[in-house]
């Protein structure tokens, strides 16, 4: 490819960038996989750039590369998960949480919200709608089959229309329309009532997150009473079992989590368009590194949900350093 049709190429595709790298974080649930696919879809749009001709618009064009290349991906591997999406809460508020097996489960990743803002000197960029990546929605995705999971985002998360939908997908535009169908029905059964959550600038997120932050720097159960709504839901990847409830939450943590004063440090960030923290936890030989992500769901009444991801390597996933600085 000569260099100036690589400049054009770079010229007209780059842009698409962020909003590529939600979509294929939506499908498939993982922000480093999302990371690999949008490689491999700009590799084939290079590829067959010079016979692109413009015959469609630049962006369904990306889209239909992007989507094939997901829907390919996703043929042999397991679905993402949570723990509530393994079973009900645990009945047994007694035991400590035990951690599934490595490789059992293919567990959902977090997204940095930092990967899909613009840059803050290009007011035409495009933003992407937080709201269309908080992670119940996430997860419930990644329950529809593949194909369905392809028609849903594309219809209702980017308005494309149906006719669009079926270019991109190679099919009829009555299969769009039953595939979508059939994904809004599942979709409702999995989450029938979709929580009004607060954005993370609002004064009142930050407050939760602030809150909940204080209560394990402090090992201060007490304080997870003013954070937590009387519904709240506690989750933690690679553990099986989950809490629904305060006082099972609450007494979950205090219980076997929290440890000592000084034990934890958490600095705020968000993922996913919600309040969130990277943390670190003290080990045994006392020093603080890098134990994971944890993200928040906040809402005008207290924080509904609270789910950890306890992964090492997602701190530095964030833009974090493996040891807090002092």
């Amino acid at each position: 490819m000569r260099s100036d049709q690589r400049d054009r190429f770079t010229a007209e595709t780059e842009r698409f960038r962020r909003e590529l790298l939600a979509h294929c974080y939506r499908m498939v649930g993982s922000a480093h996989d999302a990371e690999d696919l949008v490689q491999e879809s700009y590799l084939r749009a290079w590829r067959s750039y010079s016979g692109f001709e413009g015959r469609a618009s630049m962006r369904s064009w990306l889209y239909k590369i992007a989507t094939n290349v997901c829907l390919t991906a996703l043929k042999p591997r397991p679905i993402r998960v949570l723990p509530s999406g393994l079973a009900g809460p645990c009945d047994r508020p007694d035991r400590p949480p035990s951690p599934v097996a490595p490789g059992e489960v293919s567990w959902l990743e977090p997204l940095p919200d930092a990967w899909i803002a613009p840059p803050a000197d290009d007011p035409a960029a495009v933003v992407v709608e937080r709201e269309s990546l908080r992670l119940a929605l996430i997860a419930g995705l990644q329950h529809l089959p593949a194909r369905q999971r392809a028609i849903l985002i594309l219809r209702e998360v980017l308005e494309f229309s149906t006719a669009e939908t079926a270019e991109i997908l190679d099919t009829t535009t009555a299969a769009i329309k039953s595939g979508l169908q059939r994904a809004r029905a599942r979709l409702d059964e999995l989450d029938p009532k979709p929580e009004d959550l607060l954005e993370p600038t609002d004064q009142r997120a930050r407050a939760l997150l602030d809150g909940y932050i204080a209560a394990f720097e402090r090992s201060d159960a007490g304080l997870l009473e003013q954070v937590l709504r009387a519904d709240a839901t506690l989750e933690a990847t690679p553990f099986r079992e989950w809490q629904a409830g305060r006082e099972r939450c609450i007494h979950m943590l205090d219980a076997y989590v929290l440890g000592a004063p000084g034990d934890w440090r958490m600095i705020a960030t968000t993922a996913n368009g919600q309040p969130a923290a990277v943390v670190y936890h003290r080990d045994a030989d006392g020093a603080l590194r890098a134990d994971g992500v944890v993200v928040l769901a906040p809402t005008a009444t207290g924080v509904s949900r609270v789910i950890k991801f306890h992964d090492p390597a997602l701190v530095a996933t964030f833009g974090f350093p493996d040891v807090p600085a002092h």
